[in-house]
């Protein structure tokens, strides 16, 4: 149900009056050891969320060693001295909890939505296999094969997810994100039970640790619960990657992938900073390209949608995607799917058209403002969940922002001006940061 806090919330969007989404009710802590505890308050039901979030993701990986974060995220639920494989989940389950794990480019989490008065559990099983993870080679060489098939029927088997796999390979020509976060095949063939041992005791400390927290707890418990369980956990010697910047690109890069389809598929990228790689005075930038984003889609009446889907009728479908908090340079992708009656080319150049048009025509003040107010509802609804409600704060902090920004995004997007998208527009959706990818069809076997 929509409730009564977000309607406020969304009148006060409309009415243009400042809303403050994430702070007051925000708590933060820190462990002699070097944990970070980050505790929102949410009294609304007796639920409570426990993320915990390292800083280690397929970005951090070195080549011939990529997907060891992928594969340790699956022998985290593999046992300790103290739990024996299997013990996790099934705790978890008697107590009535939904948990999971999942591997970023930039982190790896694991959560638990639990009802309150079970949070020590949690936190204790999480302390637990912070630093004290039995892996077996038995266990290993088991899961090792499970992630062997993830890839094959995630990837290898999914025209589009392939395609996707070689356009940022070849987009990122030293970027550690051309790396895939499942990792590449013969890297996982490779990946030894010595290599999983050394990546988790490197990264797997409170040191390099964030505990989010988020739902109807009491701030100072949550602090004390922390101390008794993640308080004994010795520290590990963080020493970060030697990794190289992304070269500077000269050109557009064209990569073509052949595999077994029923139709074709297309994908623009363009090299583009995120808050992390600007300086402050420049940052409203990021802030001109998440508009710039929203305008061509942002639902059904955004550009895209609008002109390529409904009125050319060139595209069956055609998104936008960037994302302003990651850690390294990003892109601002195009991804869409020709219609039966039109190519891949003429696809191309009508997305080429729209963009044109950006860095010519200022948008309208009626159409600008109407984009701001959705994509400040769209972040206003996710918090409705205590689940995304820690996601905000985790996936900032984990990449080296202040979760604060999350409040300063929402005025930021309030101030973007017409001349502003624009100026981003010429700037940065250039031919000289631009990766093209299309995907040609091949005979599907009988």
């Amino acid at each position: 149900m929509f409730n009564k806090y977000l309607r406020l919330i969304i009148f006060s969007f409309l009415l243009g009056i400042p809303t403050i989404l994430m702070a007051g009710d925000v708590h933060e802590f820190e462990l002699d050891n070097g944990l970070r505890l980050i505790v929102k308050e949410d009294h609304r039901a007796p639920v409570v969320v426990n993320q915990v979030w390292y800083k280690i993701g397929a970005s951090y990986e070195m080549e011939g060693k990529t997907g060891l974060s992928h594969i340790l995220e699956h022998m985290m639920f593999k046992g300790t001295e103290k739990y024996p494989p299997g013990e996790f989940s099934r705790i978890m389950a008697v107590n009535g909890a939904r948990e999971n794990a999942f591997t970023g480019t930039d982190y790896t989490a694991y959560f638990q939505t639990i009802e309150k008065s079970r949070l020590p559990i949690s936190f204790e099983m999480e302390a637990d296999r912070m630093r004290n993870l039995v892996l077996i080679e038995k266990e290993f060489v088991k899961e090792r094969k499970v992630v062997l098939e993830e890839r094959r029927t995630r990837v290898e088997d999914r025209p589009i997810s392939l395609m996707y796999e070689h356009f940022r390979a070849t987009a990122y020509q030293t970027s550690p994100y051309q790396n895939p976060i499942i990792g590449w095949m013969n890297d996982i063939e490779k990946c030894t039970l010595a290599d999983l041992q050394t990546w988790y005791q490197r990264w797997y400390a409170p040191n390099n640790a964030i505990v989010v927290v988020v739902g109807d707890v009491e701030p100072s418990a949550v602090f004390a619960l922390a101390k008794k369980y993640f308080g004994p956990l010795k520290p590990s010697k963080l020493q970060e990657p030697l990794q190289r910047p992304e070269v500077k690109q000269l050109g557009t890069k064209r990569v073509t992938v052949k595999a077994p389809a029923k139709l074709p598929y297309f994908l623009m990228g363009y090299k583009v900073p995120v808050l992390n790689t600007l300086a402050k005075e420049n940052q409203w930038e990021i802030y001109a390209l998440e508009v710039l984003a929203y305008i061509l889609d942002g639902g059904n009446s955004a550009r895209l949608s609008k002109h390529l889907v409904r009125g050319q009728q060139i595209a069956s479908s055609v998104n936008v995607g960037y994302d302003i908090f990651s850690r390294l340079t990003e892109l601002f992708t195009f991804s869409a799917m020709p219609t039966s009656t039109h190519t891949v080319a003429e696809l191309e150049k009508a997305l080429r058209e729209q963009i044109k048009q950006l860095q010519t025509t200022l948008v309208e003040p009626a159409e600008l403002e109407r984009v701001k107010t959705q994509l400040r509802a769209s972040q206003v609804y996710e918090l409705d969940s205590l689940f995304y409600q820690g996601m905000k704060i985790g996936l900032l902090e984990t990449v080296g922002l202040d979760w604060q920004l999350f409040d300063s995004y929402l005025d930021n997007l309030k101030t973007v001006t017409p001349e502003q998208v624009r100026t981003v527009a010429r700037k940065y959706l250039i031919d000289e940061r631009l990766t093209v990818a299309d995907l040609e069809p091949l005979p599907l076997s009988e």
